[in-house]
């Protein structure tokens, strides 16, 4: 990993958003040799500078919408990697990553896909499922060009923007109640560490046209609820005993269980012991018996639906444990969200 990264030319899409600015962090402590940050928000990109401190000689900060084609292709002059994509619009801002990648002669691009991209049931998670395929399928026109490009699916990552942690904190903060769902409604759900390590793991193994997934835990959205109300609660002077959960019902287009990985996907995937691998159909009967040496440790999946339905999921008191390493987090984000 440290040779994937060092002495490159780095821009990060999105880099100054939840995920992108803990992997700005992280990236450079492998010394590349410089990185810039395409976003849209002037003040965070400040926020993001004081934050980086004497690191931030080695970001540059760029002002700019991936919907915009030229300015894209402006920021990715000159540019190794392409390591992470912070999408607002699925579809077009991925075709322009695409073509200006392309058009740069970019080595590596990876997109950040997500769980509602699989077997999607929401316009948000057709709109991602769309950009998956788009750029998996430009190895069909990239003709003699080097880019390799590769997705990464992501489950549900804590205290970031959209995440239901802030909401909960900030009810618990007035006394409840505490809004859920459904009692039955179930997440994957990572920490932002592991989003980024998802990423540099794929950056360092893919070969192109796969989509990456990590297994991740399992939880019940209501055991969050509890475990928030009781580890929050007496914060604010509130006995956790009377803080009320009110059940508001689903959302259209919301389920109860998620999946990360169809039993259509699972016939053309690999399985390591904390990730799946989807690769290329194309050539997969050719080369089946030896994908186990492209990726070390890898054997081919179960054929099944990777779903959150019929899984173990953690307890409270494993909810609470992993809430108190995010502490200084979640306030942090509960307080950008205000």
């Amino acid at each position: 990993m440290k040779n994937e990264f060092k002495n490159k030319k780095i821009l990060v899409t999105g880099g100054t958003g939840s995920i992108g600015s803990e992997l700005v962090k992280k990236l450079l402590e492998f010394e590349p040799h410089g990185i810039r940050i395409l976003s849209r928000d002037e003040s965070k990109q400040n926020d993001l500078m004081l934050e980086l401190g004497k690191n931030s000689e080695k970001v540059r900060f760029l002002i700019g919408d991936i919907r915009d084609y030229d300015r894209v292709n402006m920021a990715m002059e000159d540019v190794d990697n392409d390591p992470f994509e912070a999408v607002k619009t699925n579809v077009i801002g991925t075709q322009n990553i695409i073509n200006a990648a392309m058009a740069n002669n970019v080595s590596k691009v990876i997109g950040i896909s997500t769980d509602k991209a699989t077997d999607p049931v929401s316009v948000m998670g057709c709109t991602k499922l769309l950009a998956e395929k788009i750029m998996l399928a430009s190895y069909n026109y990239q003709g003699k060009r080097r880019t390799k490009f590769c997705f990464v699916r992501f489950g549900n990552v804590l205290n970031t923007r959209g995440s239901v942690l802030p909401l909960f904190y900030k009810q618990i903060m007035r006394g409840g109640p505490v809004t859920v769902t459904d009692t039955k409604m179930e997440r994957f759900f990572m920490s932002k560490d592991e989003a980024v390590c998802l990423v540099m793991k794929a950056a360092g193994m893919m070969k192109e046209r796969e989509i990456f997934i990590f297994k991740m835990p399992i939880l019940k959205i209501i055991d969050l609820a509890k475990a928030m109300i009781e580890l929050f609660a007496p914060r604010f002077g509130f006995d956790p005993k009377k803080l009320k959960i009110n059940v508001v019902g689903k959302k259209r287009g919301e389920r109860i269980h998620e999946k990360l990985l169809t039993k259509d996907e699972s016939a053309f995937a690999l399985e390591t012991d904390d990730m799946f691998i989807i690769v290329p159909v194309i050539g997969w009967f050719q080369n089946r018996h030896s994908l186990n040496k492209i990726y070390p440790k890898a054997k081919r999946s179960r054929v099944m639906d990777y779903s959150t339905e019929g899984k173990s999921v953690l307890t409270v008191s494993q909810i609470k444990a992993i809430l108190n390493k995010e502490d200084s987090r979640l306030l942090a984000m509960v307080k950008d969200c205000n």
